[in-house]
């Protein structure tokens, strides 16, 4: 039996056969051992011969905590441990070369030449980078609520939509941990008010944002294929940002973990 997982910043996607469960994400480089030991510990003990675990933060040294807490679950399988981004690209392009990008809670793009990612602008994180994710449009959305450039009546609609004060989201982004997950929880909001054109330019620009300062920078005229759930939400915003920019999508899948089923059973 083989188990698939693609995990990013807030769930993992678990195949155990066909069996399929969803956990917390796993980011070797932000939980602890025992936080992810705690995890895999739970998950139903299995036959598994080869595990195949795609996920955010999974670069060496910091893979090998995900390859040792699944190595005492499952001792008999075989364990492949990927970043998310090469799961991206399999899932999306298969074997074929392509530009893959990510956008859910957090970004991050590569270029991929059908069986390993052969350049990858660096995402920087919510901070620096992460343009186009979910947790920059949340944080945008919260600066431009809180400095008065969405007007009154849309600023009130916000805090009332979440039940928060402006005194609320300054303690959840600076005094709480994993702020990049609550400002994506906001995304929400932009999803039920994107007829409006102020959140609407907001979605746009920010997709721009990302084509411009990662999807360009690969100088290449291959498709560009996009996984996440910010990309899903908001294909008509992404598309309209794309044209502007005049790269060309392919695909966009919601869950990189159909596409890795896919992408196994051919091997």
């Amino acid at each position: 039996m083989i188990i698939i997982a693609d995990s990013g910043s807030t769930k993992t996607d678990w195949l155990l056969g066909d069996q399929a469960i969803e956990t917390v994400g796993l980011n070797p480089i932000r939980d602890s051992e025992e936080q992810i030991k705690q995890v895999i510990r739970n998950l139903p003990q299995l036959p598994a011969s080869e595990i195949y675990f795609y996920g955010a933060g999974c670069i060496s040294p910091y893979s090998y905590t995900i390859v040792s807490a699944l190595a005492c679950r499952f001792p008999d399988a075989l364990i492949c441990v990927e970043s998310d981004m090469l799961g991206a690209a399999r899932a999306t392009c298969g074997n074929e070369p392509g530009i893959v990008a990510i956008l859910g809670t957090g970004s991050n793009s590569c270029l991929y030449d059908g069986k390993q990612m052969v350049e990858n602008v660096s995402p920087l994180g919510f901070i620096l980078g992460d343009e186009g994710s979910g947790a920059v449009l949340g944080r945008t959305l919260v600066g431009d609520a809180l400095k008065g450039q969405l007007g009154d009546e849309l600023r009130a609609c916000f805090l009332q939509y979440f039940n928060l004060t402006p005194q609320d989201i300054i303690d959840k982004v600076y005094r709480q941990p994993m702020p990049n997950r609550f400002l994506a929880s906001l995304v929400p909001f932009l999803r039920d008010y994107r007829h409006e054109p102020l959140i609407h330019e907001l979605i746009v620009k920010q997709f721009k944002s990302f084509i411009r300062r990662n999807i360009l920078l690969y100088n290449s005229y291959l498709d560009v294929h996009f996984v996440g759930g910010v990309a899903a939400t908001f294909q008509s915003e992404l598309l309209e940002a794309a044209e502007g920019e005049n790269i060309r999508i392919g695909s966009i899948l919601l869950r990189p973990i159909d596409g890795l089923r896919r992408f196994h059973a051919r091997k």
